[in-house]
């Protein structure tokens, strides 16, 4: 269980650098002067990403659902990392409810 868990994270965290890669380069491209030649590695990151969520063994909706939290936790970390803007006290307190709504939704009991 603690393996399964620890492998559905991961995976959560893998497919959200996909996703933010690929929306964070055109916006390099549009906001910040960037080339171009930036949105064929987008494509491929948001393809990568989509292929991911596919990876996932339970039904999409769920998947989806719970992958938002680590969404939320990872764009926090890539504003620190990579943006070079600290995350403030409020900004890991909703980091912290969005992995919580995350955690009752994977952990949750199921109906068949």
């Amino acid at each position: 269980m603690l393996t399964d868990l620890a492998r559905t994270f991961g995976l959560f965290v893998l497919t959200a650098i996909a996703e933010i890669v690929g929306c964070y380069l055109p916006y390099l491209w549009l906001r910040q002067g960037g080339s171009v030649l930036l949105l064929f590695p987008a494509a491929l990151s948001l393809a990568l990403f989509a292929w991911l969520l596919t990876l996932h063994p339970t039904g999409a909706g769920r998947v989806y659902a719970a992958y938002g939290g680590v969404y939320v936790g990872v764009a926090i970390v890539w504003l620190w990392l990579v943006e070079g803007i600290k995350p403030t006290l409020t900004d890991w307190m909703g980091v912290s409810v969005c992995v919580l709504g995350m955690a009752i939704i994977m952990l949750g009991a199921r109906h068949p």
